[in-house]
């Protein structure tokens, strides 16, 4: 019980850690990446989201939070994650290589007033990686939320949020609350906007 209880302890000190570093670092480039998801939906763009595993998942969650709501009741914002369609997403993978995955769906649905946000832990992902690079090629601002040292992410998106840290969990925790902000401050400006 002993050992389980400092186990818990730490990993809260180390989870609060990172985003108090995240903060004290980027808390500008957060806010940044607020005002360029807010120009892509009033020009008309969507938020291209994607990564894999538990990034996977984070593109999953922060598209279905932009698309119905986060706390705030309003109109459906144009994100989509381009994680969701294993019938694509294993033709592409079968036919060509699992490192287009993104990138084939990046050029049949998106333009340049689109907006592309790749996930990985690593900074290093070869599928989100190309579909940055791809993205970029077509005249769309990119942005990456990374971890540890940013990876090569960090050298190709126009924006990278990076939580430095090298434990996974505590860069995959952050990357949600990080999410959770995108959503919150949209929302909010969007809000501030319609009542003003």
């Amino acid at each position: 019980m002993e050992k389980m209880e400092k186990i818990i302890a730490k990993s809260l000190e180390n989870s609060v850690s990172a985003k108090q570093n995240f903060v004290s670092n980027q808390q500008r480039d957060l806010i940044r990446l607020v005002n360029w998801i807010l120009e892509t939906f009033e020009r008309g763009g969507k938020l291209f989201l994607f990564g894999n595993g538990g990034s996977a998942a984070d593109a999953q969650h922060l598209a279905a939070e932009f698309v119905n709501r986060f706390m705030i009741d309003r109109a459906p914002l144009p994100a989509l994650a381009l994680t969701t369609d294993s019938s694509i997403l294993t033709s592409i993978g079968n036919d060509f290589s699992f490192d287009d995955i993104f990138v084939k769906q990046i050029q049949a649905l998106g333009k340049k007033e689109d907006l592309a946000l790749g996930i990985s832990t690593s900074g290093n992902s070869p599928n989100v990686l190309k579909a940055i690079e791809t993205a970029a090629a077509m005249g769309m601002k990119t942005a990456a939320l990374t971890g540890g040292s940013g990876g090569h992410l960090l050298k190709i998106a126009d924006l990278t949020l990076n939580v430095a840290t090298d434990v996974t969990a505590h860069i995959q925790e952050t990357h949600l609350w990080i999410e959770h902000m995108l959503c919150w401050l949209v929302d909010e400006e969007l809000q501030r906007r319609s009542e003003g």
